[in-house]
């Protein structure tokens, strides 16, 4: 099921926090009570993307950071690895 879910919301108070329901989109991507997401902000745009976290358990001797970090170059590197890979 590939579809686009266009919903508008009120910003509600849970407790101390504030936040918003949006079940029904939580499902089309299969999130659950529990799972962990991936929250990107834009301030620029006013823009809120979340993201089902794929997120794994790292061998020992290797940082969250180092991770970070070579996934930035990767980003950043991708057209130039790729065209090493085509040569």
């Amino acid at each position: 099921m590939n579809r686009v879910v266009d919903m508008e919301r009120k910003v509600t108070k849970f407790g101390n926090s504030l936040g918003i329901t949006m079940t029904d989109a939580l499902k089309q991507i299969g999130l659950s009570q529990g799972d962990s997401v991936q929250i990107d902000v834009n301030q620029t745009t006013g823009e809120i993307i979340i993201k089902k976290s794929t997120k794994v358990v790292l061998p020992n001797g290797i940082s969250e950071d180092f991770m970070d970090t070579l996934s930035n170059v990767i980003d950043e590197y991708d057209q130039t690895l790729q065209g090493l890979k085509d040569r």
